[in-house]
């Protein structure tokens, strides 16, 4: 697994970075990749060698203390799920919208996408965020391989 992503994915150019005491990559992958050098919003690399489970990240997508993605979006294919949101966009067919090289950025940093007027927190950024109670100081929301699974449950979608 690669590290969170840090303030290096708002520059013009998107870089992942390793934090300190961050996970790391099997077999010493490198450190430092740049993910988005043609301009596009999007990190075209799965963030771990196993890919990601649809059925884990439907999971983590209603967990309540995890993605808590129901918190402000409604997913139709969740509806046994109390409490869908209104604030967000509906998941439906997001999909259709977006590839899976986008979802991951979407979910990795979507202020990138979306400028710093989204609500949407960054799920596997760790720098640059204001207002980070100290004892979440440094952890990302998600692990590499939640964020893999959350895509894979997106990509379903359709």
């Amino acid at each position: 697994m690669r590290g969170p992503i840090t303030a290096y994915a708002l520059a013009g150019l998107c870089v992942l970075a390793t934090a300190a005491g961050a996970e790391t990559a099997p077999g010493g992958l490198a450190t430092f990749r740049i993910v988005a050098l043609d301009g596009t919003d999007a990190i075209p690399d799965p963030l771990t060698d196993k890919p990601g489970d649809a059925s884990a990240g439907a999971k983590v997508v209603a967990n309540r203390r995890q993605g808590n993605c129901l918190g402000c979006h409604q997913i139709s294919s969740l509806k046994t799920e109390s409490f869908h949101g209104e604030v967000g966009p509906s998941l439906d067919g997001v999909a259709g919208r977006w590839d899976a090289a986008h979802l991951r950025m979407i979910v990795v940093n979507p202020k990138h996408v979306f400028t710093d007027a989204t609500v949407m927190p960054a799920f596997y950024r760790v720098d640059g965020l204001s207002r980070v109670r100290p004892e979440f100081q440094g952890k990302p929301i998600l692990t590499a391989q939640q964020v893999e699974d959350v895509v894979a449950y997106l990509a379903t979608l359709k």
